[in-house]
């Protein structure tokens, strides 16, 4: 429980107005920088224009593309060859999961020139990354994918062959996460929902890892006590809606922080295939399968291995979520699965069926799910018991 290392992180700069603080630190590394942004959630504010002002003041100059959709190796090979000319002294990914972990990789592969193919894991040869890097700095604009924090670039290929594999390394991870909670202003209720789960699905999996420890337990609980208080009065727009974002931007910086040092889960070993497979937005898939996941591990551990220490981390997690103390286990679990249940019903979260699974692609997908994640589930699940989780949110 005390034994442990941790990976390396960002500088991490968090709160209102910090995002004030990108020229100067940009300046720091030179003159001229790539940006990376989405397609409309910072580009269409005024921060925008106001990041422009303060980087030609400072005499900086630039370069800018957008992401408008999960990234895939195609495009990261093809802005790597684009920028090939440019030297740049640091790349900047402002924007939510798909712009952050497209600007990663794009730093990671500027300097050295090769297909992140390369690199894949899962995919072609796995060459070992050596770098160097371009020196990356993470602005996130959702609450959810925690790519600030993490050394992995999650890329895609969709389709019947497709495939959602990351490209990995410590040299990938941001030297800055400036983590500015004002930014998610622009984010409507859809994206709120669909990150807002996956920052929750991050924390809960992280928590109950065969990788957990202390360090990434506490952080882990201190994320779902404030996605508890934060997210369904964001998602809704009621009341003090600047410290929701606030509590929001929190738990996904905690989510990214935790998953890259003690693992995840069932959910994420899943969301692979099914984002590979069909046009199944991360979010949503975290979302609309944590419920069933969380119940599927606990009837696993009940039945096979009523001594894992994981059940009672469930305990402590309803506890949490629901804000009381359970004397009955068995009440314990019901009320943590109710409680996950209704948010991805309040939430409005599809099923899998909404993105064209069926029946019979079930078998597809539990081929292919059982990766990273997976293998840090709190307990083996077999075929049998993934297929009775899918099988419940189609």
């Amino acid at each position: 429980m005390f034994n442990f290392s941790v990976a390396r992180l960002p500088r991490i700069e968090f709160g209102s107005g910090t995002i004030g603080k990108l020229p100067d630190i940009l300046s720091s590394y030179g003159s001229h920088i790539l940006l990376v942004t989405g397609a409309h959630s910072f580009i269409n504010t005024g921060g925008w224009n106001v990041l422009l002002g303060e980087l030609k003041q400072r005499s900086i100059t630039w370069q800018h593309c957008t992401i408008a959709e999960e990234p895939s190796p195609g495009l990261i090979d093809d802005l790597v060859k684009t920028y090939a000319g440019d030297s740049f002294d640091a790349v900047a990914g402002i924007g939510g999961g798909s712009a952050l972990d497209a600007a990663k990789a794009v730093a990671g592969l500027l300097k050295i020139q090769r297909s992140v193919m390369d690199y894949l894991e899962g995919v072609g040869p796995e060459l070992p990354y050596q770098g160097p890097a371009v020196p990356f700095i993470a602005v996130p604009t959702t609450a959810g994918t925690g790519s600030e924090a993490t050394k992995n670039a999650v890329l895609s290929v969709q389709g019947k062959n497709g495939f959602k594999k990351s490209f990995r390394h410590d040299k990938l991870v941001a030297e800055y996460a400036i983590v500015d909670p004002d930014l998610l202003a622009s984010c409507p209720p859809g994206v709120i929902a669909a990150n807002g789960m996956d920052a929750i699905t991050q924390l809960l999996e992280s928590y109950v890892s065969t990788r957990s420890n202390a360090f990434t337990d506490a952080l882990a609980i201190s994320g779902l006590q404030a996605a508890r208080d934060a997210l369904m009065p964001l998602y809704r727009q009621q009341g003090e809606l600047a410290g929701h974002r606030e509590k929001m931007a929190y738990a996904a910086l905690l989510s990214g922080i935790t998953l890259a040092q003690a693992g995840l889960g069932s959910v994420h070993g899943l969301a692979s295939p099914l984002g590979a497979f069909y046009p199944i937005p991360h979010g949503v898939v975290c979302g609309t399968l944590v419920a069933a996941a969380t119940q599927v591990n606990i009837e696993a551990m009940l039945a096979r291995e009523p001594n894992n220490q994981a059940l009672a981390k469930y305990l402590h997690i309803a506890e949490i979520l629901c804000e009381k103390r359970f004397i009955d286990p068995a009440a314990a679990f019901s009320a943590l699965i109710d409680r996950l249940s209704r948010w991805t019903d309040e939430l409005n979260l599809p099923r899998l069926s909404h993105y064209g699974l069926q029946p019979d692609g079930l078998n597809k997908v539990i081929a292919h799910c059982r990766g990273n994640s997976m293998k840090t589930n709190p307990i083996v699940l077999d075929d049998q018991e993934i297929h009775q989780l899918l099988l419940a949110r189609l």
